[in-house]
């Protein structure tokens, strides 16, 4: 064989080694085990001065998001139908196995919220917010597990720490938000049941209430009603509540929660405090009938701010970060029936909209609509993320318009 033929030979033997391990290596990305592939490239034009990424497609209702801890710009997120994932920044879709303890699927009712405890980075522990039970014998549900600390995530050692009282039947109203306080305890949301919000007022029971536990779901000492249900009500009057936040400079807590048709509110959340429903309502029934005819009254907390006509307020976060400097310490709530994220921003005139957003689906066959929103959060990196609420949802990435891509 001459010279130079040996010389092919070799660089042709190096070329295929060197894809072998090329292809060896793109397989042992933990991302490579994605359930689905990633779109990250599909980016829509700017809308209203704003950049806005398509990270995820396909996602069945999804319900809440939080970035991982160790894992920058990596989120887990639930799926009403129990659906649990782990998505990346360039959009590889990992399924986490979650089997929750009687799981009831139905209307309104499915998984909620995922939490992570404030000790995440060395217990691990992770909590979900679920509507447990049956069509005729349901209520809010919390269980308590621990994620892999290595990929793919597991989730182990599911054990139920709370189940609202009493079970009842329908499909609707079971808040589902949390969020935790300085001192280490849960803040839970409740809903009225729909067809329960006469017991809103009832402190004998946890319907239409807000509830504090312990991470391992206990009644906390302090909270307000000791002697009443189990000791667990922090605040009542609810209809509900799917958006709750704690302002750490401001020592705040900020609630807001669905109206009727109009009177959704935000409220600054106070310990012991009841909030009016449905005794007080900025709202009317859906047949327009009077719910009440009372928007306040002696002994009932005023809602900071309210929405008429509703927009279904269903998650809120504060911004925190650098690419929307503007809005430093204002809330970002996400609307439903609204469809928009809505910035608002204190003045001394109390909260005011500072700003609005809305995101139409690039990828519906039929003209485009603007999307439902369903949760929000401020990433690591100063982006905002937003999850929209339909069977085939999807998780975006807004940016200041023109701002680079990762």
């Amino acid at each position: 064989m001459s010279t130079w033929r040996k010389k092919v030979k070799k660089i042709l033997l190096w070329l295929s080694l060197e894809l072998v391990i090329v292809v060896a290596a793109v397989l042992l990305i933990p991302q490579a085990q994605a359930s689905q592939s990633h779109v990250p490239d599909v980016e829509a034009e700017p809308t209203n001065g704003f950049g806005v990424m398509v990270i995820a497609n396909e996602l069945k209702h999804p319900w809440s998001l939080v970035e991982l801890p160790g894992h920058p710009l990596h989120f887990l997120v639930t799926e009403r139908d129990g659906g649990f994932k782990r998505i990346s920044e360039l959009g590889f879709i990992d399924d986490i196995p979650l089997v929750l303890p009687d799981l009831f699927v139905s209307g309104q009712a499915g998984l909620f919220a995922v939490s992570l405890a404030p000790d995440f980075a060395t217990s691990r522990a992770v909590f979900f917010s679920y509507a447990c039970g049956t069509a005729t014998a349901n209520s809010t549900c919390v269980v308590r597990g621990k994620l892999s600390g290595s990929l793919p995530l597991k989730v182990t050692g599911l054990t139920k720490i709370f189940t609202a009282q009493p079970l009842r039947e329908g499909a609707a109203h079971y808040g589902g938000r949390m969020v935790w306080l300085p001192d280490g305890t849960l803040l839970l949301t409740l809903g009225d049941g729909f067809d329960y919000r006469e017991q809103a007022q009832n402190l004998d029971n946890h319907i239409g209430k807000i509830v504090r536990m312990s991470p391992t779901g206990d009644a906390v000492a302090g909270n307000p009603f000791p002697n009443k249900a189990g000791g667990y009500i922090f605040s009542y009057g609810h209809r509900n509540s799917q958006g709750l936040v704690y302002d750490a400079e401001q020592n705040v807590i900020w609630q807001h929660e669905h109206g009727p048709r109009g009177g959704d509110e935000l409220n600054r959340l106070q310990a012991g405090k009841n909030y009016g429903w449905p005794m007080t309502s900025y709202g009317v029934d859906y047949t327009g009938a009077l719910v009440t005819p009372y928007k306040d009254l002696p002994g009932v907390t005023a809602p900071e701010y309210q929405w008429t006509p509703s927009l279904a307020p269903a998650d809120m976060v504060i911004y925190q970060g650098d690419l929307f400097s503007q809005w430093e310490g204002a809330l970002l709530v996400a609307q439903l029936a609204g469809r928009r994220l809505q910035v608002l921003q204190t003045s001394e005139n109390g909260w005011q909209v500072a700003h609005e957003l809305s995101f139409t689906d690039s990828a519906a066959d039929a003209e485009p609509n603007k999307q439902r929103i369903r949760a929000v959060t401020v990433a690591s990196d100063g982006a905002i993320y937003v999850l929209t609420d339909s069977s085939s949802g999807q998780l975006l990435r807004v940016t200041p318009a023109g701002h680079s891509s990762f």
